[in-house]
Parts: structure tokens; sequence; C-alpha cells
């Protein structure tokens, strides 16, 4: 009998979909009638009521892009501008903010907050998740404008198929990636988005605080490797799992394992045996705090795979990467409709050293050859030039380019 009951995620996902289409379309059907039934008893002369309607409203699915957040909720309060922010986990550290101007919100997890999305109503909603307008999270008709912003400084597509496609505008900081966004609308029929390159503001917010902090890595300590891999199937601990840890011990260097935080909600059963084989000791650590800013500033070299991590080590901290050869398959990426090699691994190829299965047992020599190798830095320089534009700058120019859109908007509807 249960088994007829038994619903798959994917049948799940796909129903739910449905439904919040069906109650959302109920929902604006009962709103317009309700609308015009006041216009005929006033004679005319009523007008909708646009005091609910919010100005500027970020949506956020993690507490983790915090980092890209709250400095725009800062310089948004500093500048006067009302803003709410919204996000999908209830411990947000930004919850417990106290603003005059800006107000946070919990919107309730998973389903509950894209159905609270779907029928907002508010000028503009900036967000770093992808997906609009593809699953759960439809456009809402009392939004003007939707705009993406980057948490990472590398290809935008690197997310799943569709996820960028239906944002109004993309706010960037490489020209590379403008071409991506290019390339994919001409091959989709899309029409073009706004394409603005406004900086990085996860990244700035690192730089910012290692000029605060100062660089650990320069003061007298145990030499210290950082193993931080992305998760899914290509992904470090999926593919060489404890081989790698095996051979790490065998540096004698202190190790750091710093997972993917997306590896305890989807791997389980991967990265939890793994845990346990392997306990921490004095030698050897895992981490799992959601701030990665003292791990990566107290190692000496990263070892990563395709993760945004290996970017902001680089090219933040202007340390040595060494990146690990996965196979990396990008069939269910953007990236697989442009038939090119993603820009991540072209310029891993020249600020990193590759690890292999074959040279793994070398470890210790690539690392040694990644902490003296000047030519390296070299590389690292040239690609900061490439993604990192306005260094420093980025959180005034998206609140510049918000508060300018707005006024855009409102101009155009008189």
């Amino acid at each position: 009998m249960l088994l007829f009951m038994y619903i798959d995620p994917g049948t799940g996902s796909m129903l739910f979909t449905i439904l919040i289409g069906v109650l959302s379309a109920g929902y604006y059907f009962l709103r317009n009638s309700f609308m015009k039934m006041k216009f005929k008893i006033s004679g005319g002369n009523i007008k909708e009521q646009d005091s609910d309607r919010i100005p500027y409203a970020i949506f956020t699915d993690s507490k983790r892009y915090l980092t890209i957040f709250k400095p725009i909720c800062d310089e948004m309060e500093k500048r006067g501008e009302k803003l709410v922010y919204l996000t999908a986990e209830k411990d947000d550290p930004l919850l417990n903010e106290k603003y005059e101007h800006v107000r946070t919100e919990f919107l309730g997890e998973g389903n509950r907050a894209y159905a609270r999305m779907n029928m907002l109503k508010a000028d503009i909603v900036l967000s770093t998740t992808p997906g609009l307008d593809v699953y759960q999270w439809k456009r809402s008709r009392d939004v003007k404008w939707y705009a993406h912003v980057l948490h990472a400084a590398g290809d935008v597509t690197m997310y799943r198929m569709f996820g960028i496609d239906y944002y109004d505008a993309m706010l960037l900081s490489g020209d590379f990636q403008i071409k991506q966004v290019r390339d994919l609308e001409a091959l989709r029929g899309l029409p073009e988005k706004e394409a603005k390159l406004v900086g990085i503001p996860h990244m700035d917010a690192l730089r910012k605080r290692l000029l605060e902090t100062g660089d650990s890595s320069s003061k007298e300590h145990e030499t210290t490797i950082l193993l931080a891999p992305s998760w899914g199937p290509s992904s470090i601990l999926n593919k060489y799992g404890k081989k790698m840890i095996d051979e790490l011990i065998a540096t004698g260097y202190k190790i750091i394992i710093r997972p993917h935080p997306q590896t305890f909600v989807s791997e389980k059963e991967m990265i939890e045996p793994l845990m346990k084989a392997y306990p921490e000791s004095d030698k050897l650590k895992w981490d799992r705090n959601i701030d990665n800013f003292d791990t990566l500033n107290q190692s000496d070299i990263l070892i990563s795979d395709f993760s945004g991590v290996i970017l902001d080590y680089a090219l933040v901290f202007d340390r040595p990467v060494i990146f690990a050869e996965t196979s990396f398959d990008n069939g269910i990426y953007d990236s697989w409709w442009l038939k090119e090699r993603e820009w991540i691994f072209e310029t891993l190829d020249k600020i990193g050293i590759r690890l292999t299965s074959e040279n793994m047992k070398n470890i210790k020599e690539l690392i040694n050859t990644g902490l003296t190798d000047t030519r390296l830095k070299e590389e690292r320089d040239k690609a900061r030039a490439e993604s990192w534009a306005y260094m420093g700058k980025s959180v005034e120019n998206i609140a510049d380019y918000l508060i300018e859109k707005r006024k855009e908007l409102a101009a155009g509807e008189q």
C-alpha cells in the first residue's frame, strides 16, 4: 500500500512546480478581479496602492553568500535606500543585523521560500541563485527587474543548464563572461540581457579582510596543505578519496580538508566513511566552518579541482594551487553548449600544477615546486587582470547600478 503512495523527488519537484503555477495564477486572477471591482465602485477614481512594493530586494538560498550580500546591504543602508534581504535559511547571520533602512526576513526553507518569491512585489530583485523561471523559482509578475550577481570570478557557464537564461541583467567581473552570456543567448535565440562589469563582491570582501588581518602564511608556522574540493561525481574526494588523503598524510605536512558544504548534504555516503577513517589529529583537521577565511589564510598551498575557491585562493591570497585532473563532465552545465574549453580550466593550466593519478605518488615534490616557482605568480597576475574588474569597488558599483536601474524603470513607466 505504501509503495503506491511514494513519489520520487523528480516527480515531486515537477508536481510542486505545477501546483505553484496554479496557485500563482489563481492569486493574480483574484487580485485583478478585486481591483477591477474597486475601480468600478469608485467610479474609476481609485488606483492600486503600491505601498507594499519593495524598492530593492535581495534573495539568497544560502547563508554562505554572506560575503556577497552583507556589504551590499551595508552600502544601501549607508545611502538610506530601502532594501529587503530575503533568505531561505533561518540561521542566516544577517537576520541578526540591526539596520534602519534595510529589513531582513526569513522566507521559509526550500519550496516555501520559492513560493514566497514567486509572488513577491518589488522593483528590483538581486540574487546569486541560478535557475530563475526554470524550476520552482518563477518570475513574479510584480517584479520589474531581476539581476544576477556572481559568487565567484570564473565561468558563468558553470551553472547547470539554463541557470541564467531568464535574468534581465548579469553583473559580472570579466570580459570573457560577457562573451559567454552573449554566446549562450545566440545559441538559444534569447533576447540580449544587460551584461555589466561591476567586479566581484566576494573577492573584494576577502581582500579587505586580508589587508586588515594580515597574511598568516608569512609568519613562522608548520607548512600547511589545504585540500578543498568541489562536490559531485567529478570532485577530488569522489575520484581519489582515500588514495588522495593517504598520499597527503605521507608528506608529513599539516593537512586541512575542507569539503564543499553541499557534500554534507548530497554525498553523505561518501564523506561520512572518509571522516571516520581519518579522524582529526595534530596533523589533520576537517574544516566545516561556514567562513573559510581563516583556513585559507593559514595554509600555504591549495589542492582543489574545479571549485570556485581555487580562484579565491590564487587571486586574493596570491598563493600557489595544485588542481586535480578529474575528467570533468560538463554534460549538465551551460558550458556544454559552447563546445569550447572552460576559462577556469584554461587558467588552471597556467596558474597551477596538474595533479593526476600517475603523479600523485610524487605529491610532496609537486607541493614543493608550487611553493617556489615564480612563474606561477606571474600567471596569477594575468588571471587576476582577466577576471577581477574594479578591484575593491564592486559594492559601490552594484549599489549605483541598482539605484540607476530603478530610476530608469520608473521613467519608462511615465
